[in-house]
C-alpha cells in the first residue's frame, strides 16, 4: 500500500511528453549522435529518434503520439518489438516532447498507426541489423551466420549468444544502414496478437497522470472569465469582491478576458464568479440558431460549387426523381477532462505541461504570444483524458502562457466544463440537399449539395478552388456504381468557432448519403443491403465487408413487430466499414438492441485496440445522434454541462459486435471510421421499424 500511496495522482510529476503524429521521413540520427553518455553510465545506443537501448539491454521506445485512450503506447512499441526481436512486455515507454525532429506530431485523422507503421518497424529493424553486425564482428563470422531473438544475437554456427546490452558500444560505432529489409507479414510474431494495453493498470489504480493531475513546485492556479458572445470584448471590470476571497492573489486582464490567480483551483473559480464585468457583446449579440438555420436554408435552391462529377446526366424516359433535405447541428467535443495547462515563463524561456493533440502547434502559438522563438518553448505532453479533436487547438495553452508571463510565476490554468462548453470549438452544423433518380429498377443519378461552415475557411479564408472544400469530406469518392454522381458545396461561415471533431465532416455527410440511399431503395422496392451490394463493384473491399456484416448480423432473419434493422457503409482513412443496427420502437420509445460492425482496416497491429476503438466510436456517435445539439442564443452557446448536453448512459448502450476481416493490405485508420456509419444505420433501422424517416439530428421520434 505504501507504493500505491506514493503514486497518487496529485503527486508531483516530472512529465516526459507524448506527442502527435504524421509520416516521419528523417527517421535516423547522424552516426556521431548514436552513442550518448549520461555521466559514466549507462551508455545509450539510439539509431533512431524512436528507439534507444542501454548497455543493460533495456529497450526504450519513444512514443511521439498523444495517448488519449486509443492505445498508441501499446501499438507503437509492438511495431518496434516485432522487428527488433525483443519481448514486448520488457519494453519501456518514454513520452516525447513536442519537437520537429519527430516529423508532424498531430494526433488526429486516424494517423497514429497508419503513418507510423513503417517508420517504427524500420527503427526496430535498423537497430537489429546493427546489433547483428556488431556481434558478427566480435565472433569473426558473417552477419548472415547470426540471428536475433528475445534480446540476444545468436551465432548459428557455435550456438553462442550475446545480449543487446553487451553490443551497445560496438553497434553505436557502425554506420546506420539504409533500406533495411522488413519482415514479411507471414513471419509476424507480435503484430496481429491481442495485447492488453500497457497503460491500463496505472489508470485503474489512479497512478496515471493526466494533464489535470500534474503539479509542479511553486505553481499557482488560474481561471479565466470570457465574453459570453462570440467576438465580444471587455469594456471594464470590478475585481474588488474577487480580491476579498480567501486564496485569491491577483487579477489580470488578458487577451480573451480576465484571469483570476489563486492558491487553489477552487479559490480561482470562486474568484472568477465574483468578478463584475461589463462586456461589449459586439456584432454577434443577436446571433441565434434560427438565424443560422435560415442562412443555410437560403442556399438549398442554389447549385453550389462543383467538387466532383462522375459520368454525365442523361434523361431517361419514365425516370422517378426523389429529393430530400438532411440537417445536423453544431456539436461540442465535451471530453471528460476539461482543457488545462501548466505554464512557466522564466528568463526568456517557456515550459508547459499540456494534454495536447498538437504539441508543435502549441509550441508555435505560445512562442507567438510570448514573442519568443519556438525553440525557447518546451511542450511536455501529458496523458489526455478525452479529446475527440478539441485538444488539437492550443487556445488553452496560449492563455496559460500569457497569464504566467504577466504573473511572473508558474500557473496552472483549468477551464471548467462550462467554460469548455461555451468557449471552445464546435463541430460545424450543415444542411444537405440530395437528389436522386431511378429508372428501370436502378439508381441512375445521385446529387449531393453540402451547405456548411468551413473549418479551413474560418481559419484562413474562403476556399478558392474546389479541391480546398473541406465541407464535402466523407461524400466524395463514393464507390457506388451510379452512372451520374455530382457532389457540390457551398461554404456558409458563421461567427461560431468551429474545429475538427472526431471524423470531422465524415460525421455528417455519410449520414445524409447513406440515409438517402435507403430512400432510393424504398422507392425501388429493393432491400437496402441488396441495393448496396448491387451498386458496389465485385472487386471492392467494401463489398466484402458489406457481405460479412450482413452475414454476421443475420440480415435476412425475420424480426418481430416494432423491431427494425438498418445498414450503412463507409470508406475512410484507408479502411472500410459497414454497420448494421437493430432497434425496438414501442410507443415512440426507442431502444437500441444491437450494433454489428464489420471492418477491413488492412493489417491489424492489435485486434484488442481495434475492437475498443470501434466500440468507443459507436458510443460516441450514438451520444451525438440521440442527444447532441449545441444551440446558439444571444451570440453565445446555451448549453453548459452534461445536464443539458447529455451523453449516452450505460443502460442505453447496445450490444456491440465487431468483426475484423483478416487482410494483408496497407494499414488503415480505425478511431474515426465508425462515426459516419453509426447514425445512418440507426436512422435506417428506425425507418424499418416504424416507417418514420429521420432527416434531422438529434433524433426525435415525437
Amino acid at each position: 500500500m505504501k507504493e500505491l500511496k506514493t503514486q497518487t495522482r496529485r503527486e508531483f510529476i516530472k512529465v516526459v511528453s507524448l506527442s502527435g503524429g504524421g509520416f516521419f521521413l528523417a527517421t535516423y540520427l547522424p552516426a556521431k549522435d548514436i552513442l550518448v553518455k549520461l555521466g559514466d553510465e549507462p551508455k545509450i545506443f539510439s539509431p533512431s529518434v524512436f528507439l534507444k537501448i542501454d548497455n543493460k539491454g533495456i529497450v526504450t521506445v519513444i512514443v511521439h503520439r498523444s495517448e488519449m485512450g486509443q492505445g498508441v503506447r501499446t501499438s507503437l512499441p509492438m511495431l518496434v518489438a516485432e522487428e527488433l526481436e525483443v519481448d514486448f512486455k520488457k519494453i519501456r515507454i518514454e513520452q516525447a516532447d513536442g519537437d520537429k525532429k519527430y516529423g508532424s506530431q498531430t494526433t488526429g485523422g486516424s494517423q497514429s498507426i497508419r503513418m507510423s507503421f513503417e517508420p517504427f518497424r524500420i527503427a526496430g529493424a535498423t537497430a537489429r541489423e546493427m546489433l547483428i553486425t556488431a556481434a558478427a564482428a566480435k565472433w569473426s563470422v558473417q552477419a548472415s551466420d547470426c540471428y536475433a531473438e528475445k534480446g540476444f544475437v545468436i551465432n548459428k554456427i557455435s550456438g553462442k549468444k550475446i545480449s543487446y546490452g553487451e553490443l551497445v558500444d560496438d553497434a553505436s560505432k557502425l554506420p546506420v544502414p539504409q533500406n533495411v529489409k522488413l519482415k514479411d507479414p507471414k513471419d509476424y510474431k507480435v503484430i496481429g496478437n491481442r495485447v492488453h494495453r500497457t497503460d491500463t493498470p496505472e489508470k485503474l489504480y489512479g497512478a496515471a497522470k493526466f494533464g489535470i493531475d500534474v503539479v509542479i513546485p511553486g505553481m499557482f492556479y488560474a481561471a479565466v472569465e470570457r465574453c459570453p458572445a462570440f467576438g465580444g470584448s471587455l469594456k471594464s471590470y470590478d475585481d474588488s469582491k474577487t480580491r476579498k476571497i480567501n486564496g485569491v492573489v491577483d487579477v489580470i486582464k488578458i487577451s480573451r478576458g480576465v484571469a483570476v490567480i489563486a492558491t487553489s483551483t477552487w479559490s480561482a473559480f470562486k474568484g472568477k464568479e465574483a468578478l463584475v464585468i461589463d462586456w461589449d457583446l459586439g456584432p454577434n449579440a443577436n446571433l441565434d440558431s434560427e438565424s443560422i438555420h435560415k442562412s443555410l436554408q437560403s442556399h438549398l435552391t442554389s447549385k453550389g460549387t462543383e467538387i466532383e462529377v462522375i459520368g454525365k446526366p442523361v434523361e431517361v424516359e419514365g425516370e422517378t426523381k426523389i429529393e430530400s433535405v438532411y440537417e445536423v447541428p453544431f456539436l461540442a467535443h465535451a471530453p471528460m477532462e476539461p482543457v488545462n495547462a501548466i505554464a512557466s515563463v522564466i528568463n526568456g524561456k517557456a515550459e508547459l505541461w499540456v494534454p495536447s493533440q498538437n504539441p508543435q502547434d502549441a509550441q508555435n502559438q505560445v512562442a507567438k504570444i510570448l514573442e519568443m522563438k519556438p525553440e525557447n518553448v518546451t511542450i511536455h505532453v501529458t496523458l489526455i483524458g478525452g479529446a475527440f479533436g478539441r485538444k488539437l487547438r492550443s487556445d488553452f495553452a496560449v492563455e496559460a502562457a500569457e497569464i504566467a508571463k504577466a504573473f511572473g510565476k508558474p500557473i496552472k490554468l483549468t477551464w471548467t466544463r462550462k467554460d469548455d462548453m461555451k468557449h471552445g470549438y464546435f463541430r460545424p452544423t450543415s444542411m444537405h440537399s440530395l437528389k436522386g433518380s431511378i429508372a428501370e429498377g436502378k439508381v441512375i443519378k445521385l446529387q449531393h449539395h453540402v451547405i456548411a461552415p468551413s473549418i479551413r475557411a474560418q481559419d484562413s479564408g474562403a476556399p478558392k478552388v474546389p479541391r480546398e472544400y473541406d465541407i464535402v469530406g466523407g461524400t466524395t469518392g463514393l464507390r457506388y456504381q451510379i452512372p451520374y454522381i455530382k457532389i457540390s458545396g457551398t461554404v456558409v461561415n458563421t461567427p461560431v468557432p468551429i474545429s475538427w471533431y472526431r471524423a470531422v465532416y465524415g460525421t455528417q455527410n455519410p449520414f445524409a448519403v447513406e440515409s438517402f440511399l435507403d430512400e432510393l431503395a424504398h422507392e425501388l422496392k429493393k432491400d437496402p443491403y441488396e441495393l448496396r451490394k448491387e451498386l458496389l463493384p465485385n472487386d471492392s473491399r467494401l463489398k466484402n465487408v458489406l457481405e460479412t456484416a450482413a452475414e454476421k448480423a443475420g440480415w435476412f432473419n425475420k424480426l418481430s413487430k416494432g423491431k427494425g434493422r438498418g445498414i450503412a457503409c463507409a470508406e475512410a482513412y484507408d479502411s472500410y466499414c459497414v454497420q448494421i443496427a437493430e432497434v425496438t420502437v414501442e410507443n415512440n420509445q426507442l431502444r437500441i438492441d444491437r450494433f454489428v460492425c464489420a471492418i477491413d482496416c488492412g493489417i491489424v497491429v492489435n485486434p484488442d485496440t481495434v475492437e475498443s476503438q470501434i466500440e468507443g466510436t459507436i458510443a460516441f456517435a450514438l451520444s451525438a445522434a440521440l442527444k447532441g445539439e449545441i444551440n446558439i442564443r444571444k451570440g453565445g452557446v446555451v448549453e453548459s454541462n452534461f445536464d443539458d448536453y447529455q451523453i449516452l448512459t450505460l443502460k442505453e448502450m447496445p450490444k456491440v459486435e465487431v468483426h475484423i476481416i483478416k487482410s494483408t493490405q496497407k494499414v488503415g485508420g480505425v478511431g474515426e471510421l465508425a462515426m459516419g456509419t453509426c447514425p445512418p444505420a440507426l436512422c435506417n433501422a428506425i425507418f424499418n421499424a416504424t416507417g418514420k424517416r429521420i432527416r434531422k439530428l438529434p433524433i426525435k421520434l415525437v
